[in-house]
């Protein structure tokens, strides 16, 4: 208690301190205005005060309005707002810096750097990196831009690191209500919800029922930080409002150049706490198959960020603040997005829009068993990125990636891409697999690229005899059941993200009681008929079987001496496996397994995909029959509920007949 309270009084006089500074010395609201002590950098700019702990570059509070600090000033200042780097196994490291350096100090712009050079005197204490952590304040803007400079030279040692954010708690007592989209949004539980006596445990570890809320609205509902992921392509925008003050707090991402796993990576953005974070590096819905592995003398540097921490008000008589502060949000970003690369920031590390390139082209599909002229690319993603095998850049974790979406007849533009070398990739909707161009594209500043028409030939070894879902790398268009009454979470009751909602991978074993998914084609729906998730029954409290679905089918012809494809298209895999079974479920070996695939974990995190996997299995016509046919498919892994796969698409190939 003497140690709590100590804490408290040091917090609180650190706050006093800082306003007393500024009050003195009669900061004029329109200008930008620095003071640096030795236990404080303070920034203010007439719109909001921003106070960092020095040395150590924390963020320990933020002035907007009539609130003296939008973070919790109860926690200790390591635990506001920070930087922090899951390395090695389960350690952390909160990058506590020992030098402030100003870069930038006029009328309209403060840029600061917290810096620390990593010495072998910390091996193993500390991440081995050299680190800045700068912040920004300009004139006119209502918040503090944040980006980060880490640097690995040769001599550094081998390291992991599984993750890099940026994390706010903000104030408790004020902070309740979330908006992560126009539909994701919600008045949340407090911390003290989650706690034994407010709510039960669930089975997996990040999810609780809350069973005595301080909210009694809240009670019966799940919460779990894994319902409010979202793809980084999406991941722009998420935040917090204070009802009674009207007053909103924002974290905005521009751009994805420097997150890692490509557009669809999946991510967390804010969650109870009140707790918001800007996610850079994670394995999650990868698991450690994204590389995030450095050898000893793997030099490496990259800049994460700016990202931009962005408050804003609405009048208290407004009865529709939520809305109004959301949108004005939304509008601010749509500027931090135009204004793309910044032009303001001050390190040789982040080129400025004239020091990068641009690459342009088109894109065209040649399928000829689905049309013999050549099909427009439309909505296809391409993208530069560090250079790999056709979807390396799925498990990319180090480098930067560029990605865009083509237009109505495939071409493409992807603007503002650093120096560098990269190969480009595709995949497009409604095809099976992944394009690469076969070279490699050096990025000079200022240079415009324009590539000759790239032609995508997908996987393709004969005509379609039949196919199951759609290829667009997720399981969202199969079956997902209603949740479980007494699990459910109100803020995924919209229809598309049912997905979400906690325990769905149980309702496969109330669906299917006493025996196993069966589809026929031609009379069964995807759509109903076909679970999302390929996951074990349960046959007691804690105890699992595995699973063999069965798709039945008719062949009114046969080519024994032809040779037929089962394409298989996974959506996610965790800890799986997958035996293929063509017409005998008896035989010693399957005809095909993927082996034990996959650590995405993407069934308890409510994630409709993890990595894309593509399987082309050649199966000899003797194997089929003339009429009635049935491939089984089991998925042998059952020591819990979440070791499964989601298929993404299941399409079955005739013998090749087009003349070559």
């Amino acid at each position: 208690m003497v140690i709590q309270l100590s804490l408290f009084l040091s917090v609180f006089s650190t706050e006093i301190h800082a306003r007393k500074f500024l009050k003195d010395n009669h900061i004029n609201t329109n200008d930008v205005r620095l003071h640096i002590s030795d236990r404080l950098v303070v920034i203010d700019n007439g719109l909001v005060e921003v106070t960092i702990e020095n040395p150590s570059g924390y963020l320990i509070g933020i002035k907007y309005k009539k609130m003296q600090n939008v973070l919790e000033r109860r926690n200790h200042n390591s635990n506001r707002g920070y930087w922090d780097i899951v390395w090695d196994g389960n350690s952390y490291d909160k990058l506590e810096t020992k030098h402030v350096e100003v870069i930038t100090q006029t009328n309209d712009i403060v840029e600061l750097s917290f810096t620390k050079t990593w010495n072998s005197k910390n091996h193993g204490k500390t991440i081995p990196l050299n680190i800045q952590k700068r912040y920004i304040v300009r004139r006119g803007i209502s918040g503090v831009y944040m980006y980060g400079i880490f640097e690995r030279q040769e001599d550094f040692p081998k390291a992991h690191m599984y993750q890099i954010r940026i994390a706010f708690k903000l104030k408790e007592d004020k902070f309740r209500f979330m908006a992560l989209s126009d539909t994701i949004q919600r008045v949340m539980p407090r911390s003290e919800d989650r706690v034994k006596g407010h709510s039960k445990p669930l089975d997996f570890k990040e999810a609780v029922l809350l069973t005595n809320p301080s909210n009694p609205k809240l009670k019966g509902e799940v919460d779990d930080k894994y319902q409010y992921s979202t793809e980084n392509k999406d991941n722009k925008l998420n935040g917090w409002i204070s009802d009674h003050d009207s007053v909103g707090f924002w974290i905005m991402t521009p751009s994805n150049e420097f997150r890692t796993g490509g557009p669809h990576k999946q991510d967390l953005t804010s969650h109870v706490g009140p707790t918001a974070l800007s996610m850079f590096v994670s394995t999650h819905y990868t698991g450690t198959e994204i590389n995030t592995f450095y050898k000893e003398g793997e030099a490496w540097k990259k800049v994460f960020g700016p990202v931009l921490i962005y408050l804003n008000s609405a009048s208290s008589k407004d009865d529709d603040h939520r809305k109004i502060l959301w949108n004005d949000a939304k509008r601010q970003l749509s500027e931090e997005i135009e204004s793309w690369p910044y032009n303001f920031t001050q390190s040789e590390d982040f080129p400025h829009s004239q020091q990068r390139g641009q690459v342009n082209g088109q894109l065209l599909v040649q399928d000829r068993y689905m049309d013999k002229q050549l099909m427009q690319a439309k909505s296809a993603f391409v993208g530069l990125a560090p250079p790999g095998e056709a979807d390396s850049w799925q498990k990319e974790g180090k480098g930067y990636q560029f990605w865009t979406q083509t237009d109505e007849i495939g071409r493409f533009n992807i603007k503002n891409v650093r120096p560098g070398v990269y190969n480009l990739y595709a995949w497009a909707h409604g095809f099976i697999g992944s394009y690469k161009l076969d070279l490699d594209i050096t990025i000079l500043p200022g240079n415009k690229i324009e590539l000759d028409t790239l032609i995508y030939d997908p996987p393709r070894n004969g005509p379609t005899l039949w196919e199951i879902g759609i290829p667009d790398r997720t399981a969202a268009e199969f079956f997902i059941p209603e949740p479980y009454p007494q699990y459910v979470n109100s803020i995924t009751n919209d229809g598309a993200d049912k997905f979400r909602q906690y325990g769905l991978w149980d309702r496969y074993s109330d669906i299917y009681r006493d025996s196993d998914l069966v589809y026929t084609v031609g009379t069964s729906n995807y759509s109903k008929d076909w679970f999302f998730a390929h996951v074990p029954r349960k046959i007691g409290d804690d105890r699992c079987r595995p699973t063999t679905w069965q798709i039945k089918y008719n062949l009114q012809d046969v080519n024994n001496r032809g040779t037929y494809t089962l394409q298989m298209a996974i959506a996610a895999a965790s800890f799986a496996e997958v035996e293929v079974q063509f017409n005998d479920p008896n035989s010693d070996r399957p005809h095909f397994t993927t082996k034990r695939i996959g650590y995405d974990n993407a069934v308890p995190r409510h994630g409709i995909h993890g990595l894309y996997r593509l399987y082309s299995i050649e199966v000899p016509g003797y194997r089929f029959r003339k009429g009635s046919n049935t491939i089984y498919l089991t998925q042998t892994r059952s020591d819990n509920s979440f070791e499964a796969v989601m298929y993404d698409y299941i399409r079955l190939e005739g013998p090749n007949s087009l003349n070559n």
